[in-house]
């Protein structure tokens, strides 16, 4: 009977740590909150890194992807939702805010805005806060999932357990010349990513 229970147990201890996976940046070490990154093209080269831009002439400025030969953008820096987090985890929540300065006086972390009042898409915007996960900080969360061989970006955040947010993967909106990082409304496919150290 002893026999038994141990395969049991270790089975057991390895959901509990195959839960856990890192996101591995483009040099294959593990992204560590904190730490500066470029979030660049995962399998294409339409365009450039991500970067901040305003969607109406005014503050607070939008996540947008820097056109082609744009460079890698601004970087950005991950704060996991666990304050003990020693890497930034596929699945798991992060606050993700560009380590840049800007002529708005609101923060660049990024937050869920939306729906635009004409085009019905929810863009991903600055002015959000790091940390306190919950109800009050619901648009602030953002997750990393393994797609197509590299990354891509989901809103769906899981620190409120009572709230039932809309969630998606987030995709380009490209309106004119500009490319702005929006949730996907269904039909329009998840925009692979990878993170590159600054």
């Amino acid at each position: 009977m002893k026999l038994l229970f141990i395969p049991i147990i270790l089975s057991f201890i390895t959901i509990a740590t195959a839960d856990t996976i890192a996101v591995l940046d483009t040099d294959g070490d593990v992204l560590k909150p904190g730490i500066e990154y470029y979030i660049v093209p995962g399998i294409t080269d339409v365009a450039g890194g991500l970067t901040l831009a305003s969607r109406n002439g005014s503050c607070p400025l939008s996540v947008a992807q820097a056109p082609r030969g744009g460079g890698d953008g601004f970087p950005v820096i991950f704060t996991p939702a666990n304050p003990n987090a020693k890497t930034v985890n596929i699945g798991e929540d992060t606050n993700i805010a560009f380590s840049a300065v800007t002529i708005c006086i609101q923060l660049t972390v990024w937050r869920l805005t939306g729906p635009d009042e004409v085009s019905k898409w929810f863009y991903v915007s600055t002015g959000g806060v790091t940390g306190n996960p919950g109800k009050n900080t619901l648009s602030n969360w953002f997750k990393i999932e393994q797609y197509m061989g590299v990354y891509k970006l989901v809103f769906c955040p899981g620190v409120c357990d009572v709230c039932r947010p809309v969630c998606g993967d987030l995709t380009i909106d490209v309106v004119g010349d500009q490319r702005w990082l929006a949730l996907s409304r269904g039909s329009e496919r998840a925009f692979p990513f990878m993170f590159k150290k600054a």
